[in-house]
C-alpha cells in the first residue's frame, strides 16, 4: 500500500466525503464500521504527528535561544488552530498525544486499529494522569486486549481500579490538589438563561445544596407558590448578591441593540420595495448581551422595562455605522486602551478573537504591537483571552489588521507560516449586502408603556 504523505493526504478528504453508498443495509453498516475505524486510525496518526511537531518546535526554540521555561509554550496553540479547536482543547490534545505515543503503546495500538475510539483513549489517559510513567505502562498492559469490549464508563472504572491498586497515595494526593482548582463559571444556556456553576470540594458542595434545599422547603411550607427549583435559584441569587429579592439586583445592561429593537420600531424596507432579506421587521432583530450572546428582541426590551423601580439600572449605548452596520471606531493616543475603548472592544468581539477559542476576553490587545508603531485604536485592537495574548508574544507569531480601518478582520500568522482569519460577530442590525439607511432618531415608545416609563426614570436619574 502506498504510504500517505503531506501531498497525498488532502486528496483523501473529498474521496471519503463522497464515498459510494452500499446498496443494502448490511453493506451500509459495514461502511459505518469501516469509517469509524478510519476515524480512530486518523486520531492515532494525529497523535504521532503532534508528538513529532512538538519535538521539532522544542529543537527550534532551543536553537533560537528561547528560555527553557518558555520553549514549546505555543505548541498547543498551533495544534489547536490546525485542528480548529480552542487553545484549551489544544493543550488536552497535546497531552493525549504525548501519553499515547510515549507511555501507552497498547492503547495507541488499539486506537490505530480502530478497536478503541479517541474518546475512550482519552479516558485511559485521564484516569492514569496522576501515575508515574512506569505505573501508567502497567495499567496500559493490564487492560490490553479488553479495551474494545468496554463502554466509556467501564474504561474509566477499570483504569481507575488498576491505577488505585498500583499507587493509592497518588489518588489521595490528587484529591487534595483538586481543591485548589475550585472555581465558579458562567456559561450561556438555551432560552435566554445562563448556567452558573461552582466546582467545590464535595463537603462544601453538599452543604451548599442542602442549605438551598432547606430554604426552598421552608418557603413552600409557608405558602410560596414557586417550585422548589425556582426557590433554590432565587435563594442562591439573593444570598450571593445580598439583595432582598432575586429580581432586585443592581444591573448594568450592556446591550448591543439597534434603535428599532429597543423601541419596537418597524424595520425599513429594501430600496426596491421588496422586504428585507430577513423577511421580518427590524424591531425583531436580536440584541446581544456581553458575555452571553444573542437574545430575542422582546426579551431585551423586557430587561429594560420590567426591572423594579428599586433596582439601579445602567444602559450603555453603542452605535453602528449606518452604511455597514458595524460598530463605529474610536481612537486614542494612549499606550493602554482606555476603559471606554476596552469596553467597546469587548462588546464588539464578545469572545477571544483567536479562531475557535471562544474564551472570555481578558486583555485588550494591540494587533500590531505598540512598540513597533501599532496604534491604540479600534482598527488595531482586538479582545483576547490571557493565554492567547501570551502565545501571541512567542517567536514567529504575527498578526495583521484589515486595511479598511474598521477592525473587522485580523489575520494571525503562526511560526510555520500558516495564516488564520478571524472576524468579530455581526452586531444586531447588520445586514449583509444591504446598505443601512441613515436614521437620525427613532420614535419614542408609547407614552405610559413599561419601556417608556423605565427609560424616563433612567434618564431622569
Amino acid at each position: 500500500m502506498e504510504q500517505l504523505t503531506v501531498d497525498t493526504l488532502p486528496g483523501l478528504v473529498p474521496a471519503v466525503a463522497e464515498v459510494c453508498l452500499a446498496s443494502d443495509a448490511a453493506g451500509l453498516i459495514d461502511q459505518l464500521r469501516s469509517l469509524e475505524q478510519l476515524k480512530a486510525a486518523c486520531a492515532a496518526a494525529q497523535a504521532r504527528v503532534t508528538v513529532a511537531f512538538k519535538r521539532r518546535q522544542l529543537a527550534e526554540h532551543e536553537a533560537q535561544g528561547v528560555p527553557a521555561n518558555r520553549r514549546g509554550k505555543d505548541v498547543a496553540a498551533q495544534v489547536a488552530l490546525a485542528r480548529r479547536e480552542s487553545p484549551r482543547n489544544g493543550s488536552r490534545l497535546v497531552g493525549l498525544a504525548d501519553a499515547l505515543v510515549r507511555e501507552m503503546p497498547h492503547t495507541m495500538a488499539a486506537l490505530a486499529t480502530g478497536e478503541l475510539n479517541e474518546w475512550r483513549a482519552t479516558l485511559m489517559v485521564k484516569e492514569t494522569a496522576c501515575l508515574s510513567r512506569e505505573h501508567r505502562r502497567q495499567v496500559d498492559a493490564e487492560l490490553a486486549g479488553r479495551l474494545g469490549e468496554l463502554s466509556d464508563r467501564a474504561v474509566s472504572a477499570e483504569a481507575r481500579k488498576v491505577a488505585y491498586r498500583l499507587d493509592p497515595y497518588s489518588f489521595v494526593e490528587r484529591a487534595r490538589k483538586a481543591e485548589a482548582d475550585r472555581c465558579v463559571s458562567l456559561r450561556p444556556a438555551p432560552d435566554c438563561m445562563t448556567r452558573l456553576s461552582a466546582l467545590l470540594p464535595v463537603a462544601q458542595g453538599v452543604a451548599a445544596f442542602a442549605a438551598l434545599t432547606r430554604a426552598a422547603d421552608s418557603a413552600r411550607a409557608a405558602g410560596d407558590e414557586r417550585g422548589r427549583g425556582q426557590l433554590m435559584a432565587d435563594t442562591l441569587v439573593e444570598r450571593v448578591t445580598g439583595q432582598a429579592a432575586a429580581d432586585e439586583v443592581e444591573v448594568e445592561i450592556q446591550l448591543v441593540m439597534s434603535g428599532e429593537t429597543l423601541f419596537g420600531h418597524p424595520g425599513d424596507r429594501a430600496d426596491d420595495g421588496e422586504s428585507a432579506d430577513r423577511g421580518d421587521d427590524a424591531a425583531d432583530e436580536p440584541a446581544v448581551v456581553a458575555g452571553h450572546g444573542p437574545i430575542p428582541a422582546p426579551v431585551a426590551r423586557r430587561m429594560v422595562a420590567d426591572l423594579p423601580d428599586e433596582a439601579r439600572t445602567w444602559i450603555r449605548r453603542l452605535y453602528t455605522d449606518p452604511d455597514t452596520g458595524r460598530l463605529v471606531a474610536m481612537e486614542s493616543a494612549a499606550r493602554l486602551f482606555p476603559a471606554g475603548l476596552r469596553r467597546f472592544l469587548i462588546a464588539r468581539d464578545q469572545y477571544c478573537r483567536t479562531p475557535w477559542c471562544g474564551a472570555p476576553i481578558r486583555h485588550a490587545d494591540h494587533v500590531v504591537p505598540h512598540q513597533v508603531g501599532g496604534e491604540t485604536s479600534v482598527a488595531n485592537g482586538q479582545g483576547l483571552c490571557e493565554a492567547c495574548n501570551q502565545i501571541k508574544a512567542m517567536p514567529g507569531w504575527g498578526a495583521t489588521p484589515d486595511t479598511e480601518g474598521a477592525g473587522s478582520t485580523v489575520t494571525t500568522t503562526t511560526p510555520t507560516g500558516h495564516s488564520y482569519l478571524s472576524r468579530p460577530p455581526d452586531p444586531p442590525g447588520a445586514r449583509t449586502g444591504r446598505k443601512h439607511p441613515r436614521v437620525d432618531f427613532f420614535p419614542p415608545p408609547p407614552v405610559g408603556s413599561p419601556l417608556e416609563t423605565r427609560l424616563r426614570l433612567i434618564l431622569a436619574a
